[in-house]
């Protein structure tokens, strides 16, 4: 009986390179600068396309995310304005002086 050694370990061959773009998009869009990971992702999504990269995934996420929070960023600020437009007027509907004579 004859042990067998194994094969020797190689290293993985490398990939391909990660678009810097994908990454900048998403990094922008998770720490709160929408603008900036909307526009650089779409850059990224642009040079994705010939260039051979990895980051496709990246670059979207960077894209849904900076577009959900600005979206949620007006939502908030109709909110906001809504509840100071009606919340005087509830108000001073309800206890407001009576003018009646």
């Amino acid at each position: 009986m004859t042990a067998e050694l194994p094969a020797p370990a190689t290293a993985p061959a490398p990939g391909a390179p990660w678009n810097v773009l994908a990454i900048v998009s998403l990094i922008t869009s998770l720490v709160g600068f929408s603008l900036a990971g909307i526009i650089t992702g779409h850059l990224s999504l642009g040079q994705l396309k010939t260039s051979g990269e990895q980051g496709h995934g990246l670059a979207l996420a960077g894209v849904i995310i900076g577009y959900a929070s600005i979206a949620l960023a007006v939502i908030i600020g109709v909110i906001f304005v809504a509840a100071a437009v009606l919340f005087p007027l509830l108000f001073v509907g309800l206890s407001g002086p009576d003018f009646r004579r």
